[in-house]
């Protein structure tokens, strides 16, 4: 049985429920302390590509497109091998993906739980 993987805020307090707490952004959260965040890991590596980051600015109209070019740059070996990482982190119960960008819902941490629970 997989563990169900869901993104949350790093500004949030965790939940009862969030099991393992990643954070996959590339850089830390401005003003966040390592304890107030509460993450078992943080994976850099698997966040997107500066210049696709910059292209998508977290434009809502480009977030089908950044999605489709997100998965494309997730099939490259060192983000493909963090990404099974994470899919061995559902086998053993709950996942949060932690991100500090304000619309979670068009983040790179949506398309990687889109990936994870599917």
């Amino acid at each position: 049985m997989r563990g169900k993987v869901t993104v949350r805020r790093a500004y949030e307090d965790p939940a009862r429920g969030d099991g393992a707490r990643v954070l996959v952004d590339r850089i830390w959260p401005r003003g966040l302390s390592r304890e107030r965040a509460h993450l078992d890991e943080w994976w850099k590596a698997v966040a997107p590509s500066t210049a696709l980051r910059q292209w998508y600015g977290h434009d809502p109209a480009r977030f089908e497109e950044f999605d489709h070019r997100y998965r494309a740059e997730l099939a490259e070996p060192e983000r493909a091998r963090v990404l099974q990482h994470l899919r061995d982190l559902t086998k053993r119960g709950p996942l949060t993906l932690i991100t500090a960008t304000k619309h979670a819902e068009i983040s790179e941490a949506k398309v990687l739980a889109d990936l994870l629970n599917d």
